[in-house]
């Protein structure tokens, strides 16, 4: 009957339902009934205070973020039981409609200068679709330049890894996109990992498609595939963390030096990397969904990549590595380690402003 009044009538669905509940000589002149204020100004402050400190995550990172945190604001900072209680109770979505102000401010394009390497792609193959994987060690790689506005000269890269069934990422800055640098790096990226490297996947700039690192991967082990040329969503996951993990952090100016790599190096290894993978959560994508022409997307509930490395390990015996880690987790206030980073970012700045007035040539 509804589906019948609203074909003759055209009107919508919701509407129709409301005019039929409409009881007798009510003319719908009466004030509309508002829902009260749920959260208060000082929950909201709260809320932003943590998404500032821990780097701008989105909602559904911001919600699962927020128990890791507040205990360090209860301990250290002014916070009612009432107000946190709050905090905890505010929805993903409210989070999102509560800054949606905040966030527009913070969009910014993303620019590459790698090029694409033309040696040896027919002795590694071509990873064509998502990886199917239930262990970590399976991740992508990429490099991403911090040339500034010129690509003229040598200048920084930061080499990226980021597992793909943990979610874990590790960086390292280096020196020009030379084969031995990369594969240095690389070498570096996986004695620190917390588990083995079985796999890495990258695209075919020259940087990865050389002897050098087809060596390398042959001598401990490491399967290596490629992507589609000019197919950047075979290498979905890194290029996501290119953003997060990258350019959020380091911005689009230009680091020339080895000072500034040096520099980078210490965020990299040190608090940057507890940073993203002991207290910043993030979600996967569990499955694919095809209706017609509407594509749906699933995903996990948002946890930190150490959280789900712990999972792994269930039921077995955790790695020393792995306890070590959780033990500094609990004993690390996130605050202190976000001001830490950003005092350590804002000399960087300096260092860059300083090597940035130098003359190309010493003898001008």
């Amino acid at each position: 009957m509804l589906d019948e009044f609203c074909r003759i009538s055209r009107y919508h669905r919701k509407y129709a339902i409301a005019l039929l509940r409409r009881k007798d000589g009510d003319g719908g002149g009466g004030k509309r009934r508002r829902r009260g204020v749920t959260y208060s100004a000082e929950a909201m402050r709260v809320v932003e205070k943590v998404w500032r400190a821990a780097g701008y995550p989105w909602s559904q990172r911001l919600k699962a973020l927020l128990p890791l945190w507040l205990p360090w604001m209860r301990q250290d900072r002014s916070i009612s039981p009432s107000v946190e209680k709050q905090v905890l109770a505010i929805s993903a979505r409210q989070m999102d409609r509560r800054l949606a102000s905040k966030k527009r401010s913070l969009k910014r394009r993303l620019y590459g200068r790698t090029k694409p390497g033309t040696l040896l792609r027919r002795q590694i193959p071509v990873k064509v679709g998502s990886w199917d994987v239930r262990e970590p060690g399976y991740s992508e790689i990429d490099l991403v330049s911090h040339s500034g506005p010129s690509a003229s000269g040598e200048f920084v890269y930061s080499l990226n890894l980021t597992d793909l069934h943990l979610g874990w990422c590790e960086g390292r800055a280096i020196l020009g996109r030379g084969e031995a640098g990369v594969v240095a790096a690389l070498d570096e990226i996986r004695r620190a990992l917390p588990f083995r490297l079985r796999a890495i996947d990258s695209d075919n700039g020259s940087e990865f498609i050389n002897h050098h690192l087809v060596a390398y991967c042959r001598r401990h082990g490491l399967q290596f595939t490629r992507g589609r040329p000019c197919k950047k969503d075979d290498n979905a996951h890194i290029e996501q963390k290119n953003w997060t993990h990258v350019r959020r952090i380091f911005g689009w100016d230009r680091y020339d030096s080895p000072e500034a790599a040096a520099a980078m190096n210490e965020l990299y290894g040190g608090d940057l990397r507890r940073m993203m993978n002991l207290f910043q959560p993030s979600v996967k994508l569990v499955e694919r969904c095809r209706t017609g022409s509407r594509l749906t997307r699933r995903y996990d509930t948002a946890r930190t990549p150490l959280d789900r490395l712990v999972d792994f390990h269930k039921g077995r015996l955790l790695p020393d590595t792995v306890r070590q880690l959780v033990a500094w987790r609990h004993r690390t206030d996130p605050f202190e380690l976000a001001a830490g980073i950003d005092r350590k970012l804002n000399g960087l700045e300096r260092l860059r402003q300083l090597t940035g007035r130098r003359p190309e040539n010493p003898l001008t």
